[in-house]
């Protein structure tokens, strides 16, 4: 890759032009990566709900067109900005959540929001220098040409054959590990195996309550298992997905949270909110055990919203925290998560219901919206030049 390296590249990209229309491969010019940058190609990259609620331009404030999206991948490094930790040909994956190392967070074992890189839907920029490292050419009448900057998405932006990164965003991983799989590990997968890990630290032989069977819910349900819960409960408005988590009976004339309780004895000891409703989040807080009972919430809600519960209701002893990507350090504690993956402690493959080529983004993004798939991954090598 030496032949590319200082030089800007022209690839191909998935180019999302205004919210809700149809993403299109154009040219992408891809600028060298800058200090403390990295550049990558991209060989395969998945699909989130979250890829499809900035799409969408559900918030207002999130909205940034043109835009590159998606954060969920796994990659080779083509060329580094002055980087020591990766250099050209190693396996990396991405974080939306990146960890500098230095600052008084990453040096503190409490949390993993990094100062200056921690997750930041509003951004679209890069820190270095305020720009984007992407860009198109339109021709225009008479011969000229237009430069026009397309903007990045959540420190990734991986629907591109090549992207620049912050080096705080990017972890190296095993080179022989399932590349594919490992795109899992950038977002959903992490996020809702952390969740239990983590931030719950779900111990052996407790009860647990999952709402939400996406991929999150069901890595959330799939971290508990890993960790000895006794007994998992699914918890999904899509009754197609029961099959993939452990059910209920239907009963209409109760709210959730008093069939639960009645399930368990008083409650379950950890409850997953993965919707990002808050009415679901009300029902997770009240199915949990009072006394000791821990809510955590992971799903992503709309703004503006408030935690719909009265401040008296935490005095019976119940919890509930927030969780973003799931508790985990990138750079410092991904690479062991991945090798755990490896060894079977988590299973991976059956997040992975759909592939796709490229150039059928669009139908992934329908499959998703569709509720039929966990995660649709999009085999991007093809298109790479040799």
């Amino acid at each position: 890759m030496a032949e590319t390296q200082g030089k800007v590249i022209t690839c191909k990209g998935n180019c999302c032009g205004m919210a809700k229309e149809p993403l299109v491969i154009q040219e992408i010019c891809v600028d060298p990566p800058q200090k403390m940058e990295v550049r990558v190609k991209i060989l395969y990259s998945s699909i989130c709900h979250t890829d499809l609620r900035a799409w969408t331009g559900v918030n207002e404030g999130e909205r940034a067109f043109p835009r590159i999206l998606g954060h969920e991948a796994v990659r080779i490094v083509e060329s580094v900005g002055g980087v020591k930790d990766v250099k050209e040909g190693d396996y990396v994956i991405p974080t939306f959540n990146g960890e500098c190392g230095e600052c008084r967070v990453c040096t503190n074992g409490v949390s993993n929001l990094c100062e200056r890189y921690k997750v930041d839907p509003m951004k679209r920029l890069m820190v270095n220098d305020g720009g984007t490292r992407f860009s198109t050419t339109t021709n225009k009448d008479g011969g000229s040409s237009q430069k026009q900057r397309v903007y990045h998405f959540l420190n990734t932006s991986t629907f591109t054959e090549y992207t620049v990164l912050d080096s705080a965003c990017v972890v190296k991983i095993d080179p022989n590990a399932p590349l594919k799989q490992m795109s899992l590990l950038s977002c959903g997968v992490s996020t809702g195996v952390g969740a239990a890990w983590n931030t719950a630290n779900v111990k052996e032989g407790t009860t647990t309550a999952v709402f939400g069977l996406g991929s999150v819910g069901l890595a959330a349900a799939e971290g508990a298992r890993a960790r000895g819960a006794s007994r998992i409960i699914g918890v999904d408005a899509n009754a197609s997905k029961f099959e993939k988590g452990t059910s209920y009976p239907k009963d209409l004339t109760k709210p959730v949270h008093e069939r639960i309780r009645e399930l368990m004895s008083g409650g379950v000891d950890y409850s997953f909110e993965c919707t990002g409703n808050v009415d679901v989040l009300r029902e997770a807080f009240l199915s949990t055990q009072a006394g000791w009972g821990s809510t955590v919430l992971v799903g992503i809600y709309p703004t503006p919203k408030t935690l719909p519960l009265h401040p008296m209701e935490l005095f019976d002893g119940r919890t509930i925290t927030g969780s973003i990507f799931g508790g985990f350090k990138p750079k410092s504690q991904l690479p062991n998560f991945a090798q755990q993956c490896m060894k079977g402690v988590v299973k991976l493959e059956p997040f992975i219901t759909n592939e796709l080529p490229f150039e059928k983004i669009n139908d992934a993004f329908q499959l998703l919206r569709d509720g039929k798939s966990l995660r649709c991954v999009l085999q991007i090598s093809k298109f790479l030049k040799k």
